[in-house]
């Protein structure tokens, strides 16, 4: 039965919003704001620490979410297994987002990139039977190899959170495809709840870096500004192609995301990448371009019985 269908034979509801675009397109519009936002984050930093934007962006995001979807509405009819992996999306989305920045205030937007890749290559590996998709991901991980380039002397606590990130971003696809795939709401209210839910976590560590925004229109803008970019167009448009990628399909997509970093590094922040970080861009979009997405019928109808988050 194709993914997109539930048992009860009525499309899910996340494949009626927009059948007619294909999936890769939402996914390069969430590759460009996936770090344009967070580029201006950086930007951002002169103003509140580093915490405080995190918090910005979260709650701005959770704002207008429960201004659009009214989420609330849909959580008293959810069952407790769904409450409970909601909650734990929210949880990894604070604190993803609160490492994320963290490691920005030490490391170029690129680094980070390349590193919270890094996991994404294990759940690509796990799926990837192919020979032309193996070939992909020997490209893509040659590619993300060049483009670390980790100094762990220069900056070690820059480091380690860019490595709890790139935990958490693994985390927040698994359960993100679980959300896409639900039964009993669409990803974007699974998201919208998240999102409300992620604020409340986030608020402690992050609410007095940000108190400075509240005394200054132009800050709290610019805040806004960040989580509409950061975390509205971009995990909405995530949640869209999850919903009609294989997660072995979209986790190895991702793997252009180190170079949207770098790109957007140098459009936004100056931060001209070295010979070697150049070709490490080109072996990831070569791979991208190699991997092949079509498994045989067969193939795709184990993977949906293995996989538990599968919508029929």
């Amino acid at each position: 039965m194709p993914r997109s269908i539930s048992r009860s034979g009525t499309p899910s509801p996340t494949a009626v919003t927009a059948p007619r675009v294909p999936p890769h397109a939402y996914f390069v519009v969430s590759a460009v704001f996936h770090y344009l936002g967070p580029a201006f984050a950086v930007l951002l930093f002169v103003r509140v620490d580093a915490l405080g934007v995190a918090w910005l962006r979260i709650a701005a995001a959770a704002t207008v979410f429960a201004l659009w979807r009214r989420p609330w509405r849909r959580w008293r009819h959810l069952d407790r297994p769904t409450r409970r992996l909601l909650t734990g999306w929210a949880a990894v989305l604070a604190a993803m987002n609160s490492v994320f920045y963290l490691a920005l205030e030490r490391l170029p937007l690129g680094t980070v990139a390349a590193i919270e890749f890094l996991p994404v290559i294990v759940l690509a590996a796990y799926a990837a039977r192919t020979r032309r998709n193996l070939v992909a991901l020997a490209c893509a991980v040659a590619g993300v190899y060049l483009l670390t380039d980790v100094r762990l002397v220069a900056e070690p606590l820059g480091i380690a959170f860019a490595a709890a990130n790139a935990v958490l971003f693994a985390a927040y696809i698994v359960l993100g495809h679980r959300v896409a795939r639900h039964q009993q709401l669409s990803g974007i209210d699974g998201l919208a709840l998240a999102m409300l839910i992620a604020a409340v976590f986030a608020l402690p560590v992050g609410i007095v870096d940000a108190a400075p925004a509240a005394v200054d229109v132009v800050t709290l803008a610019a805040g806004v500004g960040v989580g509409v970019t950061s975390s509205v167009i971009p995990y909405v448009t995530d949640q869209l192609a999850m919903a009609r990628l294989p997660r072995a399909t979209y986790a190895l997509l991702v793997s252009i995301l180190p170079a949207t970093a770098t790109v957007i590094g140098v459009i936004v922040l100056a931060q001209i990448p070295a010979a070697p970080e150049i070709v490490g861009v080109g072996l990831v979009v070569a791979g991208v371009a190699v991997h092949q997405d079509g498994e045989p019928p067969h193939q795709r109808a184990s993977e949906d019985v293995a996989d538990p988050s599968v919508t029929r």
